[in-house]
């Protein structure tokens, strides 16, 4: 089988998207697919015939996570075409040639629905959910909104819009942008003199964003796959939250699969992560996170609707508590995602 793995691009999320790619690109490799890891941005400038054949490591160049966030400017410089298309030189011939596409993208341009859309018209078969699940849950708004609709717990929160009036009396609280992901432009805070400041930090990222109730507790996370739960792991950042730092940074967070839930709570929780992927349409597989106040109350913050894969990520850790090592993994996603092509 034909694989290209798609990362990078130009999102805040550029620099785990990659590394997500390499051990994709890398653990397929190692089953025997013919596989080609490109950057969805920088594309490939050579001649495409017979790239699946090329004996070449396409993992050669790709460097590890950074503390901060990639300098998307600088990358849009090396491009030589010099285009704003998200997509590069090359990406919809070698797409077009695989057997299927394993999206390794997060966040803007590769989880929201955009590319799934073009990939649909162009008929270009892709891993994950399709494009109007990826945006619902790209949208964290929306996905509240939804949330109330079918009963899921989530924090209390509201929407604002760059430079409307709103009121907000609860402290602490947490801003984050609307359509964001990897905690990028998250901030906690405390009184309303830190509120413009974290309010100009997520409207740098985005023209809209979310004000939302702060969970005191517990956090965790539960992937699902096909519409069943994975075993549940809990997140302990060793200092601060669960923020890009944290996520990326090896060390940094003690992360604890099977959480240590009684039954009845892990039955819950996993129950509503399954509700979750029926509210938001989503198909394939997705991971939630979760709050746990100190009442023993679940809270839902959010779908992600491409999880990591790197090294530190959470779903690839819940999939080997029952048994499934990561090449597997990869393999299961595949054949879970071509059930969308099925007639």
């Amino acid at each position: 089988m034909k694989v290209v793995v798609l990362a990078g691009g130009i999102s805040t999320e550029r620099d785990v998207s990659l590394v997500s790619g390499t051990m994709i690109y890398k653990a397929l490799k190692s089953k025997g697919y013919k596989v080609i890891l490109l950057d969805v941005f920088l594309g490939y400038e050579g001649n495409t015939d017979g790239i699946f054949d090329i004996d070449k490591d396409w993992a050669e160049n790709i460097g590890d996570i950074k503390e901060s966030n990639p300098d998307i400017e600088q990358i849009k410089g090396i491009r030589k075409d010099k285009s704003e298309s998200l997509l590069g030189p090359g990406v919809i011939d070698i797409c077009r040639n695989s057997d299927i596409v394993f999206l390794a993208l997060h966040g803007e341009n590769g989880e929201d629905g955009k590319l799934q859309a073009a990939f649909d018209l162009l008929g270009i078969k892709y891993t994950g959910t399709d494009y109007i699940s990826s945006a619902l849950a790209m949208d964290k708004a929306i996905s509240k909104e939804l949330f109330a609709i079918y009963n899921i717990p989530t924090p209390a929160g509201i929407r604002v819009k760059k430079g409307e009036e709103f009121e907000w009396n609860t402290y602490p609280c947490v801003v984050k942008v609307s359509c964001g992901g990897s905690s990028v432009g998250v901030t906690i805070v405390h009184s309303r003199s830190e509120m413009d400041a974290s309010l100009s930090e997520a409207f740098s990222l985005g023209n809209e964003v979310i004000i939302e109730q702060y969970i005191k507790g517990r956090e965790f996370s539960v992937g699902v796959i096909d519409h069943k739960a994975l075993p549940i792991i809990e997140i302990a950042p060793l200092v601060g939250f669960y923020d890009y730092k944290n996520k990326y940074q090896a060390g940094s967070t003690i992360e604890t699969c099977p959480a240590e839930l009684n039954p009845e709570l892990t039955k819950q929780m996993q129950k509503i992560a399954e509700d979750v992927f029926t509210a938001l349409r989503l198909k394939t597989y997705a991971r939630m996170d979760f709050m746990l106040n100190e009442n023993n109350e679940i809270f839902c913050l959010e779908a992600n609707t491409l999880p990591g894969m790197t090294p530190t990520s959470l779903l690839p850790q819940e999939a080997k508590a029952i048994g499934i090592e990561f090449p597997e993994l990869c393999e299961k996603i595949i054949e879970v995602s071509l059930k969308k092509y099925q007639k």
